[in-house]
């Protein structure tokens, strides 16, 4: 530093005070003017620190050369302390302006998605060229030299091994307007319960279908996981849904137009019969994951000369959702946590803004606790609001009395904690030999909760083709089943044995849409309709 080079020079270097004096407005002087640490109150302590040691009583020269040396580097650390925070405000506001949204990768196993997700953080330059060499070789020495990209996604070494994802994968990216954040699915039929979990904290899906011969066949037929993790998708809120046909550059599609026709005109009727608007919610586009193409930029005619729709960043970017309300109740559904000096909590806020120092109920524990620091992807922040995945630090409670799919809200209103609540249940495929009736068991996935239920009472079963034609005027009396089968809708009530975190669907569907499984099956999709009144947690009798 400059000042550790005057602070070695010769003591007859400052021949009397004044020398002194010209010689500190110089060094202060250039500070002044520096654009980084440009701040008018230090300005006004420097100036104030030179005179102050010019009016000293003399003092030997060298000590009082060093006496100003000290004040100045102290001037000097200050400015720089002062831009350095300074910097990450200004970062901060530019990142608020994004918008944010989850993508959740979903689709049957082997299809591509890790390499999908793996190709878009490379592309966005989240990952650069020398990890993508080690990946390469790794893939290389396991002779699995395609499956380099998804070890960006697929970190722990089983899933490498196998070439499964078996948690649901997390990463960040940004495009012009949107910051992403990815949760690559595992598409394995033993994982659907951690699919099920990374879906449930998604605005919008990618559905990944493999083009190569025979891939889109396994995943489509009956037993497949793209039909599942479609509909899984539609129940959980997934409401817009990006369909990429990838591995499209294999040598058994070649881009081939005809092989992508067949593949669109398969899932269009199916996706319409799971309640997606094909017109409005779902985009198809051809892709090859592996290598990168129409993904950041539009498809090269010379590969393919019959596309010429946008590429996959310009979808994700241009897609809108629903905005959710920001200066509603909290809710924020807890899927993880941890300690780190304090209890940490993961999640997504589904409504509400939370904001350090505010005071929130854990629930169903009713355990008051303070908001005393919160983390967006990896920096600090003041506030989140809805849509945003979040780390927040709480006082107030220990991190064992927390567990996933507790929820964290507002303290004015908070969050209800009910044992039993009517739903309207859709039976998609019961068991061979199963009856859907009173007594029927099943595992409950709602949010981030899983918990096993039991159907108590059937309550009235919904012909929907009458539904619709029916006159309301003449309202025919509810049929009571006795039981129903596959295809039925039904209103019923459930009960479960531990308190769980619920809302009507109405109000909140993030809270209040849910699956029903059974022995690694899908058999319901619902949604709530009815807890119990006035924080009770059972329907008096």
């Amino acid at each position: 530093m400059e000042h550790d080079a005057h602070a070695g020079a010769p003591p007859h270097a400052a021949q009397d005070d004044g020398t002194v004096d010209d010689w500190a407005r110089e060094d202060a002087e250039p500070m002044a003017v520096d654009p980084a640490s440009h701040h008018p109150g230090e300005e006004a302590a420097a100036d104030a620190a030179v005179p102050a040691a010019a009016d000293a009583p003399p003092a030997p020269p060298a000590e009082g050369v060093k006496e100003i040396q000290s004040s100045l580097q102290n001037l000097d650390l200050k400015a720089n302390v002062a831009a350095h925070e300074e910097a990450p405000a200004v970062e901060e506001e530019q990142k608020q302006t994004k918008r944010h949204l989850n993508v959740v990768f979903i689709g049957h196993v082997d299809a591509g998605k890790s390499t999908a997700g793996g190709q878009i953080l490379f592309l966005s330059g989240q990952v650069d060229d020398r990890t993508i060499q080690k990946y390469e070789k790794e893939a290389k020495d396991k002779s699995r030299e395609s499956w380099y990209m998804a070890y960006i996604m697929d970190t722990n070494e089983e899933e490498r091994l196998k070439g499964k994802t078996v948690e649901v994968g997390r990463a960040h990216f940004e495009t012009e307007h949107t910051r992403f954040t990815i949760l690559d699915a595992p598409g394995h039929k033993s994982y659907v319960p951690n699919m099920i979990s990374g879906a449930s904290q998604a605005d919008i899906g990618v559905l990944v279908i493999s083009a190569r011969k025979g891939e889109f066949e396994t995943g489509y037929e009956r037993g497949g996981q793209t039909r599942e993790h479609v509909l899984l998708a539609k129940t959980l809120g997934v409401a817009k849904l990006v369909v990429v046909i990838n591995k499209m550059d294999e040598p058994t599609v070649k881009w081939s137009k005809e092989r992508y026709d067949e593949i669109e005109g398969k899932m269009v009727p199916f996706l319409k019969s799971s309640g997606y608007n094909v017109k409005k919610d779902v985009q198809f586009l051809p892709i090859s994951g592996l290598l990168g193409a129409n993904m950041k930029t539009r498809m090269d005619k010379s590969i393919c000369s019959w596309w010429d729709g946008p590429c996959l960043f310009e979808v994700l970017d241009r897609i809108e959702v629903p905005l959710r309300d920001p200066k509603g109740p909290v809710r924020m559904p807890i899927i993880d946590k941890y300690k780190d000096m304090g209890t940490v909590v993961m999640g997504k806020i589904e409504s509400g803004t939370i904001k350090e120092g505010d005071s929130l109920l854990v629930m169903p524990n009713k355990s008051h606790v303070k908001v005393i620091g919160i983390s967006l992807d990896e920096s600090k922040v003041r506030r989140a609001g809805p849509a945003e995945n979040v780390r927040v630090k709480l006082s107030g409670v220990e991190e064992e009395d927390i567990m996933a799919g507790f929820v964290l809200s507002s303290v004015a209103n908070p969050v209800g904690a009910v044992t039993e609540f009517n739903a309207q249940l859709q039976i998609l495929e019961l068991l061979d030999n199963a009856i859907f009736t009173a007594g029927y068991k099943a595992v409950l996935h709602i949010h981030s909760v899983v918990e096993e239920c039991e159907i108590v009472d059937l309550i009235e079963e919904i012909d929907m083709k009458k539904k619709k034609e029916a006159d309301p005027k003449k309202k025919k009396p509810k049929r009571k089943p006795l039981f129903v089968k596959n295809g039925a809708v039904v209103v019923c009530r459930i009960q479960v044995n531990n308190l769980i975190c619920i809302e009507n669907f109405s109000d909140f569907p993030q809270l209040g849409r849910f699956t029903l499984r059974t022995e690694g099956k899908t058999v319901a999709v619902g949604k709530v309709v009815a807890v119990p009144p006035g924080g009770s947690a059972t329907f008096s009798a």
